[in-house]
This record gives structure tokens, C-alpha cells and sequence, in this order.
């Protein structure tokens, strides 16, 4: 039997951690998961297939050492379009000086004079008055006329231009494939390291995520996908915004790029929209970008990301992502901890513990209804302590997961995949049972495994729901509240 549970952190919230060089050791990783860190994010935008493997071997490592049950994330880089090399590696600028970018011109060869950039598609996606952003809007060029790949622009803002800076046309549109070669073969790495998920960059409609998810099949995966929502094309209207997160396993709302593309006075709205109609439509949601930024260098955060953080927790996201500062920063398991500690504080208010979500709605499928009836019945009756669900794909638990509650939700399956996939849903706490016990395993003795997730007093009473037949998904048909003794 795996005795695992030890760790019971009480954040409902789940922390997202990209792993680099300052967090990649399997000490590192042990303090990460104790500390509140339920999910690893492997960014393919850098790093070779030989590193991202031996980072996969050791979050297992680690989880394994701690007994715990952790979901690996991995994102593709996508159609990053970058300018080339500048000699001396930079260049000033000055308002109004004309600047052309030139696929044409030599990769390294970047200048006042001109600069390239490798994207098939940038100069028949942008004409005259189109607004070019580089350096995630440090620096924006206004198009003034296009012959061939040659964009003639005019600096509209900018002091200085540095190599290889990321490329956004302001308001969307580039037409560029979501998966490039560079992804395919990061598909296929993925595929036989059996993640849990898989996030598409810059998808600009359903279709993308709808062909990566065929391109995954093909080859035998079965790796969720997550689209990260990062185009002004799939933000346009709310009918857009459901359709991406119908076409795939759940969505992040990676405000980095989306920002640049949407202006960042309209990212904040943008998030409490996309987590909003995520949760209506049963999808796992991750807010990403810049959430403790300064704790790269800092060991405290600024008063701002508390709150960024805390915003994302009163929104109900499933989860929210720490990118460089866990990756390259200086204090990788400090800010875990300093994001735990923002995240329960905010769980305290009543704002994040009770629910009128799906009240009024009617419900499709049985398994659905035994979790929503869970779930009122649970938040209703205050003798209830724990809200438990045998699940062998983990659904019954992202539906329970979509209700806010200040109980714990313990899934409980004998499938490791589904154990460290539901790691990533709001308030889902995994717990191991021995595929041999599930059949002979009484209710009352369940609670033995729910006690290894949290903590339960003599009298306390649990809601369980669980199939009557063993072994089929989305079988889900019953509904019992146990005491325990």
C-alpha cells in the first residue's frame, strides 16, 4: 500500500511551478511540494529534451520520496516570432525614427539601418497603420508601408531595441500554424514521458486545439491539453472564449502576451471572463504571468502581486502559475511558500467558501448530479468535514471541484494518472487506493484513506460518493454520509 498524505496543505488554490536551474534538484522540488506546490511546469521554449527529462525523473522523485501525488505540466513554445540579432547586442531609439524589419536582412546582422525577423507570415498579416509591439510592449512600431518581407515602420515608443525581442501585432491576427515543427517534436518527447498535461501556445481558434488534440491521438497520447489563451482573436467575444475552452481539457489565461496583444488595461476583465465561463463549463483554469514577479530577486513580494494573487483566488482559478521565479530566481521555494501563505489567508473569507453556482441549472449526466448534490448537501450541512469521491477518470472531482466550499475534496482512485491529474483542480486533494481493496474495501474502511489527505475527529461526518460497479468511468450513482468512529 502507498502511505501517502503525510503533507496535508490546506491550500484550495493550486500553485504552478516552472522548473529551470534554480529548482530542477530533487531537494528543491521536496521543499516545493511540502511547502504547497502541487503542479511542475516544464517550459519547452528553452532547455533541451535531455534536461526536461532528467527535471520529469526527478519531480517523480520527489513526489515518490514525499508520498504525494503531483501533475507535470509541459508548454510548447509555439509561433514565437522574435526579431534577429542586433550587433552590440543593442541600439537606441528615438521617437519618430523610422525602423525596418526585413526577414531578408541576415540573421545576425541587426542595426539602425534594419533589423530581421523569421515569421512567414508577419508582413502580409500587418499594413499601414498596424501597430507592432515588441519586448512585450516596451517598444512599438507603427507600420507605415509594406513591399514584400520588408515592414517599414516608425518608432512610436522606445528607447533602445535589444536582440532577439518576442514580436506582437497589437489587436491580433498574425496568421501563424499554433504548432511548429519545434512543437511537434516536443509533442512526441511528451508522449513518452507520460505527462499529464500538455499546454498549445498561441492557438488563434478551436481548430488549433481540435488538430493538436488528432496529432496527439495519433501517436497514442493521452496527455490533457491546455490552451493558453494569449491572442487577441480568441478573447473577441464570450462565444469565442467558449469555444476555446470546449476544444481542449482546460485553458490559461497567460496575461503576458495577451497584454501585449489586447492592451494591459484589458487583461484583468479578460481573467475574471475566462475563469468565469471556465467554471461554468466544468474546465480547470490556470492565471499565469508576472503573479511574484519580483520575488526573482527578492525574498519578499510587492503589495501589488499579494493582491494579483489574491485576485486570482476570489475569481475561483483553479490554480496560479509562477514562471522565472521558481525557474531562474533566487528564492524558488521562498516564494512557494510566501504564495501558500496569500492564497489560505484569502481562503479564510466567506467570498471563497460559499456558492450559488449551477443552483438554477439543470444537470445532464448521473455522475454529475450525485457530485452536485454532494456538494449542496455538504455546504448545508455543517457536521460534514470532508466530501470524498471514488473516481476512476477524476470527473466526478473537477465537478465537485467547480462549487466553492471550504471543505476539503478528496479524490480517491487506484489509477496514478488520475491521482495526478486531478492535483491540478480547485481543491482536490489525491489519495492512493490499492487497486486489490477496491472491491473488498467497506465504506467505513475508505475513511482510513480519506485520513490520509486530512484530518477527521471521532463524529465527524464525510459525504462519499462512489460507483456501484468497480473499475468503469462515469459510473458515479451513489451518494452516503458516513460518521466516523
Amino acid at each position: 500500500m502507498k502511505e501517502n498524505y503525510k503533507i496535508k496543505n490546506l491550500n484550495r488554490t493550486k500553485i504552478v511551478a516552472t522548473i529551470g536551474p534554480s529548482s530542477g534538484s530533487v531537494d528543491v522540488l521536496e521543499e516545493m511540494i511540502a511547502n504547497g506546490c502541487s503542479v511542475f511546469r516544464i517550459n519547452f521554449s528553452h532547455g533541451s529534451h535531455e534536461s526536461h527529462g532528467e527535471s520529469i525523473l526527478n519531480i517523480r522523485q520527489a513526489a515518490e520520496n514525499l508520498g504525494q501525488n503531483v501533475a507535470i505540466l509541459g508548454d510548447l513554445q509555439g509561433p514565437k516570432i522574435r526579431i534577429g540579432a542586433i550587433k552590440g547586442d543593442q541600439f537606441p531609439l528615438k521617437v519618430g525614427q523610422e525602423l525596418l524589419l526585413d526577414s531578408d536582412i541576415p540573421d545576425a546582422d541587426g542595426s539602425p539601418d534594419g533589423v530581421s525577423y523569421l515569421c512567414d507570415t508577419l508582413a502580409e498579416s500587418c499594413g499601414p497603420g498596424r501597430v507592432l509591439m515588441l519586448d512585450d510592449g516596451r517598444v512599438q512600431l507603427e507600420v507605415l508601408s509594406v513591399s514584400g518581407n520588408a515592414i517599414h515602420t516608425k518608432v512610436i515608443a522606445g528607447t533602445k531595441l535589444s536582440s532577439r525581442k518576442g514580436l506582437n501585432l497589437k489587436g491580433g491576427g498574425l496568421a501563424e500554424d499554433a504548432l511548429t515543427p519545434k512543437d511537434m517534436k516536443d509533442m512526441a518527447f511528451a508522449a513518452t514521458q507520460n505527462l499529464d498535461y500538455l499546454c498549445v501556445s498561441f492557438p488563434s481558434n478551436a481548430e488549433d486545439m481540435l488538430d493538436a488534440r488528432a496529432k496527439l491521438d495519433e501517436i497514442g497520447c493521452a496527455t490533457k491539453l491546455i490552451a493558453k489563451l494569449e491572442r487577441a482573436e480568441v478573447v473577441e467575444s464570450e462565444a469565442v472564449i467558449d469555444s476555446m475552452i470546449n476544444s481542449c481539457d482546460g485553458v490559461m489565461v497567460a496575461r503576458g502576451d495577451l497584454a501585449v496583444e489586447v492592451g494591459f488595461e484589458a487583461v484583468t476583465s479578460f481573467q475574471k471572463q475566462i475563469v468565469g465561463r471556465s467554471r461554468c463549463l466544468n474546465k480547470p483554469v490556470i492565471v499565469a504571468t508576472q503573479m511574484m514577479e519580483s520575488m526573482i530577486d527578492s525574498p519578499v513580494p510587492t503589495r501589488a502581486e499579494v493582491s494579483d494573487v489574491a485576485n486570482a483566488v476570489f475569481d475561483y482559478a483553479d490554480a496560479v502559475m509562477l514562471s522565472a521565479e521558481t525557474a531562474v530566481g533566487d528564492y524558488p521555494v521562498e516564494v512557494i511558500k510566501t504564495m501558500y501563505d496569500v492564497i489560505t489567508s484569502t481562503e479564510k473569507h466567506t467570498l471563497t467558501q460559499v456558492s450559488r453556482h449551477r443552483v438554477e441549472m439543470d444537470f445532464q449526466f448521473v455522475d454529475e448530479s450525485i457530485a452536485m448534490a454532494s456538494m449542496y448537501l455538504a455546504n448545508h450541512f455543517k457536521s460534514i468535514k470532508a466530501i470524498v469521491c471514488l473516481t476512476e477518470s477524476g470527473s466526478t472531482a473537477l465537478w465537485m471541484s467547480r462549487i466553492k466550499t471550504h471543505l476539503p475534496l478528496v479524490a480517491i482512485s487506484p489509477k496514478e494518472s488520475t491521482l495526478n491529474g486531478v492535483a491540478l483542480y480547485k481543491g482536490v486533494r489525491p489519495a492512493h487506493l490499492p487497486r486489490e481493496s477496491e472491491r473488498e474495501a467497506q465504506l467505513e474502511d475508505i475513511i482510513q484513506y480519506v485520513r490520509k489527505a486530512v484530518d477527521l475527529n471521532a463524529g465527524d461526518y464525510v459525504a462519499i460518493t462512489y460507483g456501484d460497479v468497480v473499475g468503469v468511468d462515469g459510473n458515479t450513482n451513489t451518494l452516503k454520509i458516513l460518521q466516523v468512529s
